[in-house]
C-alpha cells in the first residue's frame, strides 16, 4: 500500500480515480479548495483524507509545493496544474522525496497532428496558452526524468467526459442546446463538411491510465501517454449517430466556418474553432503496449452516457 495525494481530487478525473486508489488499497489523501464535492457519490470517500489547500492563494507565496512535499507522499497525482512556473514548484518540492509524480495534460499538447493517428512521440508544434503551457511542463519533466532521474509519468486526456457536466457536443463546443437540436429531430449546421474530428476520453478511462501507470510504474516513469478513446469521431459521425440514438434520421446542413460561425454564439464558434483547428486523432498503442489500457468506453457511449445525465437534469429535451 502507497501513500497517496492527489491534486484536484474532487474534479471530473478524481471523482473516478480517488474510488479507485481507495479500493486498490492506497491510503488516499485528496487535496481541493473545499468548494466542490465529487461528481458522483461513493461511499469509499469516507475512507480518504481530505485537506483543503488553495493553490492559487498559496502558490505566489512559495508555500503550495512544500505543503504537498511536508504531506510526505509515495505517489502524488497533480491533476490541476496549467502553467510552467506552478509545475517547477512542485517538482521542485517533490524531487528526492516521491516515488511517482504524475501530471495531467492534454493532448492539445500536439497542436496541427502530422500524422494520425498521432503517437505520443510525434513532433509537437502546440499553439494557444494552454496547449503551449501543458507542452512545456511535459518537456521540463521529461527533461527531469531524463537528467535527474526525477520519477515523472506525464497522461495526455482527451475531450473528457461524464454524467454530470455538459460533453463536447457535435458542433464543436459545450451548449447542451446542440444536444435538444438533435433530439427534436431538427436540422443541425455544422461548420465545414463536418470531417474535422475530435477525441473523447470517459474520465473513468483517464482514471484507468493513472492507475496501470502507478501499477506498472517501471514502464511508466520517464514516459507520456495518451488517455483517449480507441477511436476518435468527425463531427459528421458523432452527429448521425446522436441523432440515431435519439430515433431519428440524421438532418445536417454545411456552410464554411467563416459563414456557419454567422449564425453561432460568438464564444461557441471560437470553442468550435479552438477544437477542429487541432482536430486530434491520437494513437493509444504505446498505453495499450506498456501499460496494459484498455478503455472502457468508445467515444460515443462516453458522450452518450453523459447526455443520459443532461436529460435526467433537464438540460436537454426533445418534443
Amino acid at each position: 500500500m502507497s501513500k497517496v495525494v492527489v491534486i484536484g481530487a474532487t474534479g471530473h478525473i478524481g471523482t473516478y480515480l480517488i474510488p479507485r486508489l481507495v479500493m486498490a488499497g492506497h491510503d488516499v489523501t485528496a487535496i481541493s479548495r473545499g468548494v466542490a464535492r465529487p461528481y458522483q457519490q461513493s461511499a469509499v470517500w469516507r475512507h480518504v483524507t481530505s485537506v483543503t489547500i488553495d493553490r492559487e492563494a498559496e502558490e505566489p507565496k512559495g508555500r503550495f509545493g512544500q505543503a504537498i512535499a511536508a504531506l510526505g507522499a509515495d505517489i502524488v497525482v497533480d491533476l490541476i496544474c496549467f502553467t510552467e512556473a506552478s509545475n517547477c514548484q512542485i517538482a521542485d518540492a517533490l524531487e528526492g522525496g516521491v516515488s511517482h509524480f504524475i501530471h495531467i495534460g492534454t493532448i492539445w499538447t500536439h497542436g496541427h497532428a502530422t500524422v494520425v493517428p498521432t503517437p505520443e512521440s510525434a513532433a509537437k508544434f502546440p499553439f494557444g496558452d494552454y496547449g503551449t503551457a501543458k507542452a512545456a511542463i511535459e518537456a521540463d519533466l521529461l527533461s527531469r526524468a531524463r537528467m535527474r532521474g526525477f520519477p515523472a509519468t506525464i497522461v495526455h486526456p482527451g475531450h473528457i467526459v461524464g454524467p454530470g457536466w455538459a460533453p463536447l457536443n457535435p458542433a464543436g463546443h459545450f451548449n447542451p442546446a446542440v444536444f435538444s437540436t438533435i433530439a427534436r429531430g431538427d436540422t443541425l449546421p455544422l461548420p465545414n463538411f463536418g470531417l474535422e474530428t475530435v477525441h473523447h476520453v470517459h474520465a473513468d478511462d483517464v482514471a484507468q491510465v493513472v492507475m496501470r501507470a502507478i501499477d506498472t510504474r517501471s514502464a511508466a516513469v520517464g514516459e507520456s501517454f495518451h488517455a483517449v478513446s480507441d477511436a476518435a469521431v468527425t463531427l459528421r459521425g458523432y452527429a448521425e449517430a446522436m441523432y440515431r440514438w435519439f430515433g431519428h434520421e440524421p438532418r445536417l446542413s454545411f456552410a464554411g466556418f467563416e459563414e456557419w460561425a454567422k449564425s453561432q454564439d460568438a464564444d461557441e464558434a471560437k470553442a468550435t474553432w479552438e477544437h477542429i483547428a487541432r482536430s486530434p486523432n491520437c494513437s493509444i498503442e504505446k498505453g495499450r503496449r506498456l501499460l496494459g489500457y484498455a478503455p472502457r468506453y468508445t467515444s460515443l457511449e462516453a458522450a452518450q452516457e453523459a447526455v443520459t445525465w443532461l436529460i435526467s437534469d433537464g438540460q436537454v429535451q426533445g418534443r
